[in-house]
């Protein structure tokens, strides 16, 4: 008995049949959006009209010396450690990371260049390092082969545990907000941008861009029959203060402990300023204060004393004069030393119920 054989396809069928599939899933995405969309606004509507957006969050920031990674024993463990503050900042939805250089202006120290989020700036190798690679973390992977080309503060990037944070959406993750890339594709003079977003096809954007410029895009609810996907450019804030959703943290540095202070992003500063040393007083008998822009401040292998003693601007020599508070996270400690990295989680989830919903009140 004789069995045909499967009829083989021709690359013309091939291509029509990888082309209807690509279709058919982007017609899912978008059905995805406007299902979404509409269970977003039937959710915001009540009988009050009344708005759920803040005009403004507060926002956590930390100050994290550079010189910790000239302390570990590896280059493969100098990236880890630079991943355990990125994954703890996330975890606890922190706003911003300051990189800042504990050490003074050392003649023989080696110097590099990173740009931030106020520009580029000149600090110690180490710092530079730190800084790169929690800029990596903190950008969604889809967006990465953009930003960060080869390199060898990222050559042991691999071991690097993800962020997982909730801007570094999936192709089928649904979302109304998104981070993306502007594109150099042709479009019509004042028509806007092409911004890939990493779904199946680019969105259409109302603003003119120039490309390879990084943005959070708003998408907007498909029109029956539209086969485009259009969306606004919006303010990075956004997300956060629409949806009450982490989007990621910026990163800074800074060539002393007194720029920590004084380059601060914020327009009236930092309001509530928090130093962690186990010469401080018991996290136990904290009370929190309402704030808005809340810094707290770790120091490095000898303490924020050394920052302190070898910064040349500052004419003090005890850093509780630098804080509103100056806190010991861990009374009590087993060992007799903690270690920067460990004193970051240890005292962000000592604060976290004490620096909860305290923010703009």
């Amino acid at each position: 008995m004789s069995t045909s054989k499967p009829e083989k396809k021709t690359l013309k069928e091939i291509k029509a049949h990888k082309e209807k599939r690509k279709r058919w899933k982007e017609q899912e995405v978008l059905t995805k959006i406007k299902k979404q969309k509409l269970k977003e606004d039937a959710n915001t509507v009540n009988t009050n009209e009344k708005s759920t957006i803040k005009k403004e969050y507060p926002t956590v920031s930390i100050a994290v010396p550079g010189s910790i990674l000239e302390n570990a024993q590896s280059v493969e463990l100098r990236t880890y450690l630079a991943g355990q503050i990125a994954r703890a900042a996330c975890i606890f939805q922190v706003d911003e990371i300051v990189i800042f250089d504990d050490y003074g202006n050392e003649a023989n120290a080696k110097t590099s260049t990173l740009e931030d989020i106020a520009g580029l700036k000149t600090v110690r190798q180490s710092c530079v390092q730190f800084g790169r690679i929690l800029q990596y973390l903190e950008c969604p992977q889809y967006l990465r082969k953009f930003f960060f080309p080869i390199h060898s503060d990222l050559k042991y990037a691999g071991i690097l545990n993800p962020l997982d944070a909730p801007h570094h959406l999936r192709q089928d993750n649904t979302f109304g907000f998104r981070e993306g890339v502007v594109t150099n594709k042709p479009v019509k003079p004042g028509k806007g941008s092409q911004v890939n977003v990493g779904l199946l096809q680019d969105v259409h954007v109302d603003k003119l861009l120039n490309p390879g410029v990084r943005c959070t895009v708003k998408l907007l609810t498909p029109e029956e029959g539209m086969k485009k996907m259009k969306g606004v450019v919006v303010s990075a804030m956004t997300p956060r203060l629409e949806t009450g959703t982490y989007w990621g943290y910026n990163v800074r540095l800074a060539n002393s402990i007194s720029e920590v202070f004084s380059q601060c992003p914020y327009q009236k500063g930092y309001d509530l300023l928090i130093g962690t040393s186990d010469k401080g007083i018991s996290v136990d008998e904290f009370e929190c204060s309402s704030y808005k822009h809340l810094l707290i401040a770790f120091g490095g292998l000898n303490g924020l004393e050394a920052a302190v003693e070898n910064d040349d601007v500052l004419k003090i020599d005890d850093p509780q004069l630098l804080f509103d508070h100056y806190l010991n996270t861990l009374p009590d400690q087993g060992s007799r030393t903690i270690r920067t990295e460990e004193a970051v989680l240890i005292s962000l989830a000592a604060l976290r119920p004490k620096i909860r919903n305290l923010g703009l009140s």
